[in-house]
């Protein structure tokens, strides 16, 4: 299958503005759109979602990114890497790049990759807002998992906002992860999930779930992380 590249044309975005994101006991910044209305109502956007059925969701922040930095900024990196090398992550649907900004503040060589060529420029952007340069990107459909490269680390968050998708993306984890690697996905309890754990387990990965919050007491957002590895 020829794989789905998308641009979300730049003048639909006509302003933006830098959040601080915090993480744990970290602060990020992080550049978006300023107006998902004026995004998603724009002529051209508006074209390519009768042409193709996309919308560019990545322009948001979504709350599963942010468990899924917690995840990865929690995470002991060091028992899977070398003094030598930088363990190499790939964040798939990077929208903004959160979670792999996150990842290049723990050490980790990042490659930001999406469905969308202005999400992967957002992604970057904001690494470079961050101070972080030892980053590579790719444009990559999940349904159309790449044949030739293979990624000891896989990260994503909210990437199975449609049913279609938990399939697909359980072949391209199974596709791209290295024998041996982790695969870390977010979901914010999506009834569209549901399938994935056992889809997954169909298709030769070891999943476990684990139940996290994030948010300030009283408005906390459940979701679901998934580890996902090569089921032994």
């Amino acid at each position: 299958m020829e794989p789905r590249i998308l641009e979300t044309p730049s003048e639909a975005i006509r302003e933006t503005v830098r959040e601080m994101v915090a993480i744990d006991k970290r602060t990020f910044i992080i550049e978006k759109p300023t107006s998902l209305d004026q995004l998603f109502h724009h002529p051209a956007v508006c074209s390519t979602y009768a042409a193709h059925d996309y919308i560019p969701y990545w322009a948001d922040l979504w709350p599963a990114s942010q468990m899924l930095a917690e995840v990865i900024l929690r995470e002991a990196w060091e028992k899977r890497t070398t003094r030598d090398t930088k363990l190499h992550a790939l964040e798939i649907g990077c929208g903004l790049g959160l979670s792999g900004v996150v990842a290049l503040a723990r050490g980790l060589r990042v490659t930001f990759s999406d469905c969308d060529q202005l999400a992967i420029r957002f992604a970057t952007n904001n690494a470079r807002l961050n101070g972080f340069s030892d980053f590579q990107t790719a444009a990559y459909d999940v349904a159309s998992p790449p044949v030739d490269v293979r990624y000891p680390v896989i990260i994503g968050s909210d990437v199975m906002y449609e049913q279609q998708i938990a399939e697909p993306l359980a072949m391209f984890i199974r596709t791209v992860l290295e024998p041996g690697g982790l695969c870390l996905i977010a979901d914010p309890d999506r009834v569209s999930a549901r399938g994935f754990p056992w889809l997954a387990e169909q298709a030769g990965l070891s999943v476990h779930k684990r139940i996290i919050k994030v948010g300030e007491h009283g408005s906390k957002t459940r979701g679901t992380i998934y580890r996902i590895e090569h089921a032994t």
